[in-house]
This record gives structure tokens, sequence and C-alpha cells, in this order.
């Protein structure tokens, strides 16, 4: 059983591109444990850059914009004098995603712990965005519950935030709008989600890119040899 557990990892090396040196010397423990450093790292990285001030706002790759028909209109309602308060609801947009992040941290590593050796040897297997990928699987809706009640908090002090929600609502009943954007909480809930997942990722192509500037031993046994 041993022998066959060793192959499968051997094999699932080479599957992800390792050196042959990775390969002979990879076993099933190296495996996970090469895994739970990529997720636990990516996790703790994305948390770092997005959970403080700025962290949403200030990044083009991750700041939330109002959706479709609702840009166009705080757009119009910017040259009729009311800039003002369109700026003050996108910035609480994002400040509400940075106040929610750090919540995930719990979650997050709690999931890294418990990665069993068949999903590490899945994501080992899996493409370039493996780690990602199940991190989002794993994660995302219990963490969208997490976030809800957060960025509800820091969005419904803003004067707009209800008008937000009056005009998304009747704009998604005329199909202008998709359904998961007409509530301004859900909707920000999720863009937190998704700027929390592609900051994973980003660190996740680092590591596959230079294992070794990681500084983690077993990163670099696992990704690159």
């Amino acid at each position: 059983m041993q022998k066959r557990q060793f192959t499968l990892a051997i094999c699932a090396a080479g599957s992800w591109g390792f050196s042959p040196v990775a390969r002979a010397a990879l076993g099933m423990d190296d495996a996970a444990a090469g895994v739970r450093a990529a997720l636990e790292r990516g996790a703790q990285s994305a948390i770092q850059l997005l959970g403080r001030n700025d962290g949403f706002l200030g990044n083009p790759k991750v700041r939330i914009a109002l959706p479709g028909v609702l840009d166009d209109a705080a757009k119009l309602m910017s040259k009729m004098g009311q800039k003002r308060r369109v700026d003050e609801l996108i910035t609480a947009m994002n400040r509400a995603a940075e106040a929610a992040v750090p919540a995930a941290r719990t979650l997050l590593v709690d999931t890294v712990r418990k990665l069993s050796v068949e999903d590490a040897i899945g994501i080992v297997r899996g493409g370039s965005t493996s780690v990602t990928d199940f991190f989002a699987r794993k994660t995302r809706e219990p963490l969208g519950v997490q976030f809800l009640p957060i960025v509800t908090r820091a969005t419904e002090k803003v004067k707009l935030a209800d008008r937000y929600n009056d005009f998304a609502s009747r704009a998604s009943r005329l199909g202008l709008l998709r359904g998961d954007n007409a509530n301004l909480q859900t909707y920000v809930t999720g863009k937190t989600l998704d700027g929390l997942y592609l900051m994973i990722g980003e660190e996740e192509q680092r590591i596959r890119a230079d294992p070794v500037k990681s500084g983690s031993a077993i990163l670099r046994k696992v990704f690159g040899g």
C-alpha cells in the first residue's frame, strides 16, 4: 500500500512539472505538506494585502465599482452635483470589503489544516490555479455568510445605500442588472470574495514561478526542485 501511495505521489509530481530530483524524492507526506504550505502562504498574503486601509480602494485589480447600469447612473449623478455622495458610496463599499477580509483568516487556516492527502494530490494534479480553485470551492459559501453582516454594518451608514437597493431592484426587474447585483450588501460581499481569491491566485502563481524565492524548504522541494 505504501509503495502504491508513493507511486501515486511520483506520478502527480510529474504531472505538475516537477524536476526529476523532486519527483524522485517526493512522497505523499511531502506533497501534502507542500500544498498546505502553498495554501496557507496564499491565504495569509491575500488577507494582509486586502484587509487594511486602501487594500481594495487603492488597488485597481480589486477595487469595487458600481455594477453596469448603476455605474452609468452614478456618472450622471456626479454631473448633477452629486459626486461627493457617489464617492462616499464607493468608498464605503470598498471599506466594507477591507473590514470583512480579516474575518476569513480562521476559516482559511482551518481549511488548510483539514486538507487530506487525497485533496493534496488532486491539487498537485490540477491546473495552474488549482490551489485557488480548492480554496474557492471549500470556503466561498461559508465566507459569504461570514462577510455579509460585516459588509451590511459598514454600508448601512451611507445614505445612498438604500437608494442603491431601490434603484437596483427596479433595474433587475427590467433585466438591466443581474439579480445578484440588485442588493448592495450581497454585491459587495461577492466582490470581496472575488478579490480575495484573485489575490490568493496571484500568490499561487508567484510560488509556482519562483518557489526558491518563497524561502520555504518544503515549497522549494514540492514546487520547484
